[in-house]
């Protein structure tokens, strides 16, 4: 089975890279105190603390595994610097609708964060910046409506 790619720009590989830090090293010795301190109450076979503790741990450790796997596939992608939208570009538009000024950042499902900014380059916003310049209107469709954009600002 072939290995799937990961694009991300070097800022969103920064911050996996950190994340993987944090939870090898504080977030496996906080659960591995959780786990003694459960252990300590008694019976295993009817202690929720201990259960509780060995989910978290699973999910800390499948979340390590997901990490590097997507670091481990990882290629990094550079703005185009051809004045035009790509991933890793940050946007200023004007949506025409409300006349407000809205800022995104282009980036890879795995850095998205909405209340950042940030948008993947598959959502249907970041699909319709990709590839236009400063000056050019672009027109999302969503579900209440086409949008339109007009692109203010690229950097």
């Amino acid at each position: 089975m072939a290995n799937k790619t990961f694009k991300m720009t070097a800022q969103g590989k920064a911050d996996l890279e950190k994340e993987l830090d944090n939870l090898k090293t504080e977030g496996r010795i906080d659960i591995a105190e959780k786990l003694k301190v459960a252990r300590s109450y008694g019976d295993l076979s009817e202690n929720s603390e201990y259960d509780e503790a060995k989910s978290e741990q699973a999910k800390i450790e499948a979340r390590i595994a997901e990490l590097e796997y997507m670091l481990d596939n990882a290629v990094i992608i550079a703005n185009g610097g051809d004045g035009a939208i790509s991933m890793g570009s940050k946007v200023t538009v004007l949506r025409k609708m409300d006349n407000k000024e809205v800022n995104f950042e282009i980036v890879s499902f795995s850095q998205v964060n909405p209340a950042e900014g940030k948008i993947s380059e598959d959502s249907p916003v970041g699909k319709a910046l990709v590839g236009a310049k400063i000056g050019e209107t672009v027109v999302v469709e969503a579900p209440i409506g086409n949008l339109e954009l007009d692109i203010l600002s690229i950097e």
